[in-house]
C-alpha cells in the first residue's frame, strides 16, 4: 500500500510541476512590442498562469523601430525575423502558443504557415484582418506623420511594386474591383492566403494547431471590413454584399484546411461587442486564458 501511494504521489509532482506552455505575441500597427497596449495583456497572461514564459515579439533594435517596422517594412522580412526570435529562444524549444493583434494576427498566421518548428499548439487571432482590408478609416497609433503617409500611398496605388515592399497595410490590402491585379501583385496576403500558388505545406502546418481561435469586434471601426476577422469579405466585383467565411472559394476548397479545422472541432469564432481591440480583463481572461493558455 505504501509503495501504491508514493507512487501516486511521485505522479502527481510531475504534474503539477510541468511548466506552462509558453505564448509568443504579435502586437498590432501603431504598437511595440512592450508598450501600454500590449504590456498589459502580457502581465495579464502572466498574472493568470504561474511561471508561464511571455514572448513579445520586438521587429527591431528598440521599441521606436518596433513601431515604425510595422508601418513600413516589408511584411515577409518581419515574418522571417520573427521566425528567427522564436527559433532562436530556449525557452520556446518545446513549443509555444501564439497570439496575434490586429495585423499581427495576419502576421502570425505567416509564422504558423511558414515556421512550424517550435511546434505551435493554439493560435488566437485578435481582429487580425486575415482577408485583408479595403479601406483605411482610422490609423492605429501616435505617429501622424506615418498616418499621412499610409493614406497617400495607399490610395496613390497600393499594388505599385514600391508601395508593395515598403507599406505594409499595402501588403494586406485587397481590392474586390481589381481581383487579378491583388492576386498578381500583393505579395503578401495573396502567398498566405493561398490565391496565387497553392503551397501544401502551408495548409498541412495549419491542420497542425490543436485549435484556430478568431476574435472579431463587432463595432469594429478600424477594420474595413471588419467581417475579415473571421475570414469573411466582400463579394467580388462590389463593395456592398459581404461573403462570410463559409462562401468563399477560400473555405469551401479548403485552401487552408479553414474546413477541415472547422470540422473538427478546431476552429473557433469568438466576438466583443466593442470597438477595435477594446476588450475587458475579465473577458479577455474568460475567453481566451482560461481557455486556451491554461
Amino acid at each position: 500500500m505504501t509503495i501504491t501511494i508514493c507512487f501516486v504521489l511521485l505522479c502527481l509532482v510531475e504534474i503539477t510541476t510541468q511548466d506552462p506552455v509558453p505564448v509568443v505575441i504579435w502586437h498590432g500597427l501603431g504598437q511595440s512590442c512592450c508598450g501600454r497596449s500590449i504590456g498589459p495583456i502580457k502581465s495579464l497572461i502572466e498574472e493568470q498562469v504561474q511561471g508561464i514564459y511571455v514572448k513579445s515579439l520586438e521587429i527591431g533594435n528598440n521599441t521606436t523601430e518596433d513601431v515604425n517596422n510595422g508601418y513600413l517594412m516589408n511584411v515577409n522580412d518581419q515574418v522571417t525575423m520573427a521566425c528567427k526570435l522564436i527559433s532562436n529562444d530556449s525557452k520556446l524549444q518545446n513549443g509555444y502558443n501564439a497570439l496575434g493583434f490586429s495585423q499581427g494576427g495576419q502576421f502570425m498566421r505567416a509564422v504558423v504557415q511558414r515556421c512550424p518548428t517550435p511546434r505551435i499548439f493554439n493560435f488566437v487571432s485578435v481582429g487580425g484582418q486575415h482577408q485583408g482590408v479595403y479601406g483605411f478609416p482610422k490609423c492605429p497609433g501616435d505617429n501622424n506623420t506615418l498616418c499621412d503617409i499610409v493614406r497617400k500611398l495607399l490610395s496613390y496605388d497600393a499594388y505599385v511594386s514600391f508601395v508593395q515592399d515598403h507599406l505594409v497595410p499595402a501588403e494586406y490590402w485587397q481590392d474586390p474591383l481589381n481581383l487579378d491585379e491583388y492576386r498578381n501583385k500583393s505579395v503578401f496576403l495573396a502567398d498566405i492566403n493561398q490565391e496565387r500558388t497553392k503551397n501544401p505545406v502551408y495548409k498541412e502546418n495549419l491542420l497542425k494547431l490543436k485549435n484556430l481561435v478568431l476574435v472579431k469586434f463587432l463595432q469594429d471601426t478600424t477594420v474595413e471590413p471588419r467581417e475579415s476577422e473571421w475570414f469573411g469579405f466582400y463579394e467580388p466585383g462590389q463593395t456592398k454584399k459581404m461573403l462570410t467565411v463559409f462562401e468563399t472559394p477560400l473555405y469551401k476548397q479548403d485552401w487552408l484546411g479553414l474546413k477541415k479545422l472547422n470540422d473538427t472541432g478546431r476552429l473557433h469564432f469568438l466576438s466583443s461587442d466593442t470597438d477595435h481591440e477594446i476588450f475587458t480583463h475579465e473577458w479577455f481572461i474568460s475567453n481566451i486564458i482560461n481557455k486556451f493558455f491554461k
